[in-house]
């Protein structure tokens, strides 16, 4: 039985609105955030390649040789657009992807690791909690992307469609604390105090002209 490869989609798409900036701009450490979610996906061993898939027009930071960029095709669209553009970019190349945002920087590689362990027959592994389930932290087969774009098409964009359509593994949580002991990979960011609460669980400082141009006047 050939071996299956796995890939990575990122997307970094969405309008921030909440956070008041592009999320894919903000810095992280020495790195902006998107540089950082493709550095942790290119950095996890299976991985082989890993494609960003960008709003129509959206600038990007400069990414590594290698790095694939696509763009949605149809605006707010949400994420099973991107999902499915992504998808198709990493068609032909590798079997399966694990589909991220540019909002989770506290990845771990490990949680990629342990699904794609999990994925076997499935066409997706999603990780839930209490009862919510994660698609932007999960594995999806290429040959996925066609049933979503049908979805999309029926207007049907929620990807919990996507999992009554396809045989689909669910995972707890709780089942990947044993490498991820406090599911640091599921932590994102939407609103300026998310992000500084999360640069300071990865011991960064928030700078000052990000805090001014986010209205945050004091660091909590």
């Amino acid at each position: 039985m050939t071996a299956l490869s796995l890939g990575g989609v990122v997307l970094c798409g969405g309008e921030s609105r909440r956070m008041g900036m592009p999320k894919a701009e903000l810095p992280f450490g020495n790195e902006l955030l998107l540089e950082r979610i493709v550095r942790l996906l290119r950095e996890v061993d299976p991985v082989e390649l890993v494609v960003v898939v960008k709003a129509a027009g959206q600038q990007l930071p400069s990414l590594p040789a290698g790095v694939l960029v696509t763009e949605d095709r149809h605006p707010g669209r949400g994420p099973l657009e991107g999902l499915v553009v992504g998808l198709q970019a990493l068609g032909g190349q590798v079997d399966a992807a694990y589909v991220t945002s540019c909002d989770a920087p506290l990845l771990e590689g490990a949680v990629v690791e342990r699904l794609w362990q999990l994925l076997e027959e499935n066409q997706i592994v999603v990780p839930t909690e209490e009862g919510r389930a994660h698609p932007l932290a999960a594995i999806y087969r290429v040959s996925v992307g066609q049933v979503a774009d049908q979805l999309l098409a029926e207007d049907q964009r929620r990807p919990a469609f996507l999992f009554d359509r396809v045989m689909t593994r669910t995972v707890s949580v709780d089942e990947l604390k044993e490498v991820d002991p406090d599911l640091r990979t599921f932590q994102n960011l939407n609103e300026p105090a998310d992000y500084v609460q999360l640069l300071q669980d990865a011991g960064y400082d928030l700078p000052a002209e990000i805090a001014a141009r986010l209205k945050l006047d004091q660091v909590p």
